[in-house]
């Protein structure tokens, strides 16, 4: 057995704590993790109990940076978890996180098809191709996709993209503005067809205006 003689927070802003041992350092744990496990100077710690607080501390450091993750915008499940196996967390701590984050509704692939899905309609159309080409390289599974990104319409997407993108096209030969839009439109993955109902429907319309 042995003993705590300190508990002493390290420089990270209060987040880990160092334990001593016997008079000397023996290793840090999340703040959160020596506060639910009650830690305290003179209590005496088995190998077992030591053991145990490190698994816990990994899997709480493993929950963490999941969290900061997806702090900035959804995830799909395999981003997050491609994430946490490039900053070396464990298989069976990372899926231990993840079935914890699935458990409060912080990680579902179906919320963040429909997101990604909602997103690029409404700050960068492209077709239902491309859009779902995009979520396949993010790890959905096709049937999510399908369920969600089938209701796009490319007719509407090219044409709002196209308008967007018309604003800065001069309007005085329409072989250049033509080819301009219609390259803007084939990198969203527009197919030919639309493509060039679109331009002939934007040119129109910026005649008309």
């Amino acid at each position: 057995m042995s003993k705590i003689t300190a508990i002493r927070f390290g420089k990270a802003r209060g987040k880990r704590v160092n334990v001593f041992l016997d008079g000397r350092f023996a290793f840090s744990l999340e703040a959160e993790v020596a506060v639910k496990e009650g830690l305290q100077v003179g209590q005496e710690l088995s190998t077992s109990h030591l053991e145990a607080l490190a698994r816990s501390d990994h899997f709480h450091r493993c929950l963490n940076a999941a969290a900061r993750y997806l702090s900035y915008r959804p995830r799909s499940q395999s981003e997050l978890k491609q994430r946490l196996y490039q900053r070396g967390f464990d298989g069976d701590c990372v899926e231990a996180v993840l079935a914890k984050l699935k458990e409060q509704g912080l990680v579902d692939d179906t919320a963040f098809t429909q997101f990604w899905k909602d997103n690029r309609e409404s700050f960068s159309p492209r077709s239902r191709w491309l859009t779902k080409l995009e979520l396949r390289r993010k790890g959905v599974a096709q049937d999510i996709i399908d369920q969600v990104a089938d209701v796009i319409d490319d007719d509407d997407s090219a044409y709002r993209a196209a308008l967007n993108k018309a604003r800065s096209l001069p309007t005085s030969d329409y072989q250049s503005f033509r080819h301009r839009l219609g390259e803007y439109l084939r990198r969203r993955g527009f197919s030919y067809g639309v493509i060039n109902h679109t331009v002939q429907r934007v040119w129109s319309k910026q005649g008309s205006s």
